[in-house]
């Protein structure tokens, strides 16, 4: 038995309601991995070596990824951490070793533990690591109650150990990784398997366990998400842009911003402030001139940046009315709840009592009410309910929508009697 797995069987899980935390013992310090710092593995020779360690270990695999997120451009990973019973723990630069599909393979069949695994799943798969089965301490925390749920209140709150966080968003792209760095993602997953093996024995005793695997199933077998449409609208400050030119604006500026930001790699908020794009839009500069007055294209930005940003602002000056974006992207799905009293009282109601249903239920099972149902599927369920509410035929809409068996199994009673409140 590992320190890690006594300090863990002597320590009380503390989910939400527990004990106060000046009555809790004082976490340990996890200063240093338990076989220390592993190397950085860069190399064919050295991957292969790794492959074969892994793929001759036992039990789950602890996978963690970091990136240069706020950096670099994307969201590809700049290095992989691994931990498994008999291979130890491994530091792998995905910059030197692009393809680790082999590794993917040796461990292939294995449980992987990850945290927030929808965070490192893209970037994993982009260089050959898919799971088949996994277990995500981040979920399991919410469904058993917890009421902090990052990788470091975990650790303390479950196994009673305190990690150092203070590297979590430095630019994992730099090289050499420094070794304080390096420490700290190994530290990551030390624990990780212990972690899993406390949240299981608690979702046990909670009857939660099964629902655990059908939500890591779920997330396992979740195709890659489709390319985001009319990302440009997700720029800060888009509430304020209201005229159509404006958006143009917008649009114009986002895109040249993410052509010259993948074109030297770094993050495009580097490149040119969603602040300063809004700010453009909104005022429409006639020139360069006028473009320098703005926030965000102060003195510091040269001549030619600044020519290169009023060619955008004027290809969308320059767009005819019906090249124009316009004002909203169309609705896939039922409009925003707040204006559902207006267009559909009966609806309106509906949702208003499915939501108090949903809230309840959620307290008593003590778990966040999006992990008991998500609330775009009872909007959606509440906008278009079946003909005939019932059981069955509120459950075959659930599923339609993504709900897993054990959702459907406790909210289709009080989703069923929601909907029959224009009835009443």
């Amino acid at each position: 038995m590992t320190d890690a797995q006594k300090t863990a069987a002597d320590t009380t899980l503390r989910a939400t309601g527990d004990s106060p935390p000046d009555s809790r013992p004082a976490p340990v310090p996890l200063l240093e991995p338990r076989e220390g710092i592993p190397p950085v593995t860069a190399t064919d020779e050295a991957l292969a070596e790794i492959v074969a360690a892994f793929a001759a270990g036992t039990g789950p695999v602890a996978v963690d990824a970091e990136r240069a997120s706020g950096y670099r451009y994307g969201q590809r990973a700049y290095l992989v951490q691994l931990r498994r019973e008999g291979a130890g723990s491994v530091l792998i630069d995905p910059v030197g070793c692009p393809d680790l599909s082999a590794l993917g393979e040796a461990i292939g069949d294995a449980e992987w533990v990850l945290h927030a695994a929808t965070q490192d799943l893209p970037c994993l798969r982009d260089i050959g690591m898919v799971p088949t089965r996994l277990f995500d301490t981040e979920l399991a925390g919410r469904l058993a109650g917890f009421a902090r749920v990052g990788l470091g209140a975990m650790v303390e709150n479950v196994l009673g150990f305190a990690l150092e966080k203070g590297h979590s968003a430095v630019d994992w792209s730099t090289r050499p990784l420094p070794e304080p760095w390096l420490r700290y993602a190994a530290l990551d997953v030390e624990l990780l398997v212990d972690l899993r093996d406390a949240l299981e024995e608690e979702l046990t005793q909670q009857g939660k366990l099964e629902w655990a695997r059908q939500e890591f199933a779920a997330i396992a077998a979740a195709p890659p998400p489709p390319p985001r449409k009319d990302p440009w609208r997700r720029t800060s400050g888009m509430h304020k842009v209201r005229r159509r030119r404006q958006m143009a604006v917008v649009r114009e500026l986002w895109t040249a911003r993410d052509q010259v930001a993948q074109r030297r790699d770094v993050s495009p908020g580097k490149v040119l402030g969603d602040a300063a794009i809004v700010e453009a839009a909104l005022n429409l500069p006639a020139n360069s001139h006028a473009l320098a007055a703005l926030p965000g294209f102060g003195h510091r930005m040269g001549r030619r940046q600044l020519e290169q940003w009023q060619a955008a602002v004027d290809r969308a000056r320059a767009l005819a009315e019906n090249e124009l974006p316009q004002p909203g992207q169309p609705l896939n799905g039922p409009p925003p709840p707040r204006a559902w009293a207006d267009k559909d009282p009966v609806a309106a109601a509906r949702l208003s009592a499915a939501r108090a249903a949903v809230t309840s239920l959620a307290e008593s099972l003590n778990l966040p009410q999006e992990n008991l149902i998500t609330p775009d599927t009872v909007r959606r369920l509440c906008w278009e309910p079946p003909a005939e509410p019932t059981g069955e035929s509120v459950a075959e809409v659930l599923t339609g929508h993504g709900a897993r068996p054990w959702q459907i199994e406790q909210v289709a009673p009080i989703l069923t009697e929601a909907l029959l409140t224009d009835t009443d």
